[in-house]
């Protein structure tokens, strides 16, 4: 089952990361703004959300949210940046896109939007440093309509830099251990059953499905998985360079909040 996207939502890059050491500031602005050309291309309505210079990772949206069906989770975690980020965006979605906002009431829940893979089918809800038990059932609770299933990450990463989408009932995975290790755990908790393709490079695995074009990086970051992209998926792909505003993400998934429209959504 695979879905259909008509918005994404996204925020341009703070000028607060300027001084970031091995840190391109123009580069990753320049990047970001072929990303969302992209997205345009693609032919979701993209919404902007302005800068934050006090908090400038605001740039990686997916932390902050999870969002489906029309009702938006928002995040919650021990991290005070990251708990004001997850606050911010929940007052946009509320109040700017008109959105509806569940929040977490658990004190011990943490959730990071990074480790929610909804697979069109089903969540799997990674148990990482991010994000716990609580968390998941927090996912659960507000989507019931769909089985949620939560999988340890071994790994330092949210769940999505090691698993994501590559088409209709196809995970993005790699070869390396941690990633093969969540990828059993998956197979064996799974509601439905799911085919894979297996790349060399675990950095390769985060990728975007969007109606029908599966998004992924350019060969010049990702040359050997680029050849078995080609090689085994026969649907439409673009890649798209994002060597530096990635440096402190996941990939894709985190520059972007992919969204089905189920109302009019206001301009901001």
């Amino acid at each position: 089952m695979s879905l259909k996207y008509s918005h994404a939502i996204v925020a341009r890059i703070s000028d607060a990361l300027r001084n970031k050491e091995d840190f391109d500031l123009e580069t990753a602005k320049e990047q970001h703004k072929q990303f969302c050309s992209l997205l345009r291309e693609l032919g979701l309505d993209v919404i902007e959300l302005p800068p934050d210079d006090e908090l400038p990772y605001s740039v990686f949206v997916e932390t902050s949210v999870v969002i489906c069906n029309g009702v938006a989770l928002i995040a919650k975690s021990e991290d005070p940046t990251r708990q004001k980020e997850a606050n911010s965006m929940a007052i946009t979605l509320k109040k700017e896109l008109d959105i509806p906002v569940e929040v977490i009431d658990n004190p011990n829940a943490q959730l990071h939007g990074g480790d929610v893979l909804f697979t069109g089918r089903e969540f799997f809800v990674g148990i990482s440093n991010f994000t716990n038990e609580d968390g998941a059932r927090a996912v659960a609770t507000t989507f019931p309509e769909y089985p949620v299933t939560p999988i340890k990450v071994g790994g330092p990463k949210p769940l999505k830099y090691y698993v994501t989408m590559a088409g209709p009932d196809v995970l993005s995975v790699s070869n390396s251990i941690i990633c093969q290790e969540i990828v059993k755990r998956m197979e064996r908790e799974a509601s439905f059953k799911y085919a894979k393709i297996t790349l060399p490079e675990e950095h390769a695995t985060n990728m975007l499905y969007i109606n029908g074009t599966l998004v992924h990086r350019s060969p010049e970051e990702i040359l050997d998985s680029y050849k078995v992209i080609k090689e085994k998926i026969d649907i439409p792909s673009r890649n798209i360079n994002i060597s530096e505003f990635s440096k402190f993400s996941t990939g894709l998934t985190s520059a972007c909040i992919l969204l089905r429209r189920w109302k009019s959504i206001r301009s901001i």
